[in-house]
């Protein structure tokens, strides 16, 4: 199966980055027009279920996310490559370093579920299980992980982007896969440089979470927690993201 994905740089430092519940291949704000061409080469792709990819068959799971991820290195001949997540993709790029450790020379997690999934209270479970079919079930989710600061238009035009870019089955599917994630006693012990990205004012994957999970579980593991940003700092703190995975991929090629 060949897998459609969209190439941005031509540099020595390999990138694939996977999207999270809400996004896409196309769903990274500024950070693709950020990317330092010379130096790195990023591939975007959307999961199965979303974007041009909606059609493909899907079980739904990590590990289904981690052999795309490395079939895509495959089809783009690369033999080692970095990894970046955001959200639900934080446990799907974990995921693809306990497969493959070897292959892997840095990850980062932008606002990450970690491999321990993210347990919902009863309230909770209600409102993520319902935006499957319920815009104003992602509108609420996403004003609250972006501390109910930004403004409505951009809420609107994040929630009209995600039912554009991914098939309901896909969004229920997902859900169950990541907040349900349980495979801590997996991860491999590396000396890779490992990142957690996360936004001072996202009140779910933020400095707490990080530092009882991420931190915790994957020792030597870097935490950057960007001013002025919730949970999606490609949109809300573009430049201080990509100044974060600059410098992890530069101590990767040390």
């Amino acid at each position: 199966m060949t897998i459609k994905h969209t190439l941005v740089g031509n540099g020595p430092t390999k990138v694939i980055t996977v999207h999270g519940w809400f996004g896409g291949e196309d769903g990274w704000g500024l950070l693709p027009d950020l990317v330092d061409a010379d130096a790195y080469t990023f591939a975007f792709f959307d999961l199965r279920g979303y974007g041009v990819r909606a059609d493909v068959e899907t079980e739904h799971s990590l590990d289904e996310v981690a052999e795309d991820v490395f079939a895509l290195a495959d089809q783009l001949g690369w033999d080692r490559f970095a990894l970046v997540g955001h959200s639900m993709g934080g446990a799907m790029v974990l995921r693809a370093l306990c497969r493959d450790p070897e292959r892997i020379t840095a990850v980062v997690g932008v606002s990450p579920v970690p491999a321990s999934g993210v347990p919902l209270d009863a309230d909770s479970q209600a409102l993520f299980d319902g935006a499957a079919q319920d815009p104003a079930n992602r509108y609420a989710i996403i004003d609250f992980t972006t501390g109910n600061r930004q403004p409505k238009s951009w809420i609107e035009d994040m929630v009209a982007y995600s039912e554009q870019h991914s098939r309901p089955e896909a969004v229920a599917g997902y859900l169950t896969s990541w907040t349900g994630a349980d495979f801590v006693s997996e991860l491999p012990t590396t000396r890779v440089p490992v990142h957690a990205v996360v936004g001072e004012h996202d009140p779910a994957l933020g400095e707490g979470t990080m530092r009882a999970t991420w931190l915790e579980q994957l020792p030597g593991c870097d935490l950057t927690v960007i001013p002025n940003a919730g949970h999606y700092a490609m949109f809300e703190a573009p430049v201080s993201l990509i100044g974060a995975i600059d410098a992890t991929l530069a101590r990767a090629g040390r």
